[in-house]
């Protein structure tokens, strides 16, 4: 399969992937200065290759808190709802307003309602900055959520009604699984009894942004043995905060979706999102080229 990078020519960044009704979705932070990034989009696809576009999925009459920083969302079917969680107002320290917002659609491409009238996660846990969410579903249906900046990364387990938690090892409600080298962006899959916990390192604003990945038999690691699989290259610079498919037509077959820089435009908003293939050499991830 060939993909046509970047799939829009607009700037966004921090894809989520999914595959939902026959479609691939594309869900995205608007890449703009903090105080105008009030909404998300998302792009769906049959192809990969033609994306429609959808704007202003979240109906933000249902967060009035939120001032600013509307960033990475991620997303995750259950009993026929489409829950998303997204991060609001880059919150310095607890006792600010926002942190983890969660909404609610009946359709994958939204509008996504207010499901709490409050955050869902509206502190800093084990030092982690409420941000870079990711929900994922276990192969028993259990949905887990990742999260975090500031160089820390936290995994809880979901209740059943997607608005709290449960104890996630019989004791805490957030577990730190932080590995060596994560900053943020926090990504997990599971393949052959493996979890693959992937995250972005390096810096956002410029070239040293990448992919990192470690695995592990069990969803709480521990994580060691760090990879780097996508990096800077001479097509472009700066790689990372990403999501991923498993392509329908074959199970094998494996793409990332990510944000990437034009090598030397200094400006830290203009990011683009591409998709490229994802292949494995046994367990491993093989390292990423761009196209």
């Amino acid at each position: 399969m060939k993909f046509n990078n970047p799939i829009d020519n607009g700037c966004y960044a921090d894809p989520e992937a999914r595959f939902y009704n026959g479609k691939y979705y594309i869900y995205v932070t608007r890449s703009l200065p903090f105080k105008e990034q009030m909404n998300q989009d998302c792009f769906s696809s049959k192809d990969l290759v033609t994306f429609e576009k959808h704007e202003g999925i979240i109906d933000m009459s249902d967060f009035p808190w939120i001032t600013n920083a509307v960033w990475a969302p991620t997303i995750i079917e259950k009993n026929g709802k489409y829950y998303y969680v997204f991060a609001s107002n880059n919150i310095q320290k607890s006792g600010e307003v926002g942190g983890l917002e969660i909404a609610v659609s009946d359709t994958p491409e939204g509008p996504f309602k207010g499901y709490l009238g409050k955050p869902l996660v509206g502190d800093f846990v084990n030092g982690a900055q409420p941000i870079d969410a990711h929900l994922f579903k276990d192969d028993d249906g259990k949905i887990y959520l990742l999260f975090g900046g500031w160089g820390h990364c936290n995994i809880a387990l979901m209740n059943d009604t997607m608005d709290g938690f449960e104890k996630i090892d019989g004791a805490n409600t957030f577990v730190e699984i932080t590995p060596k080298d994560y900053v943020e962006g926090p990504c997990m899959f599971r393949r052959n009894g493996y979890y693959y916990f992937m995250w972005s390192s390096g810096g956002w604003t410029d070239g040293t942004y990448r992919v990192v990945y470690s695995k592990s038999k069990s969803i709480l690691g521990p994580y060691n043995n760090e990879t780097i699989v996508l990096k800077a290259q001479e097509i472009a610079d700066g790689p990372g905060h990403h999501g991923y498919l498993q392509l329908s037509e074959d199970p094998e077959e494996w793409v990332i979706v990510y944000h990437r820089r034009t090598v030397g435009d200094k400006n830290p908003h203009h990011r683009y999102l591409c998709i490229d293939k994802m292949e494995f050499d046994g367990d491993e991830i093989k390292p990423i080229i761009m196209t």
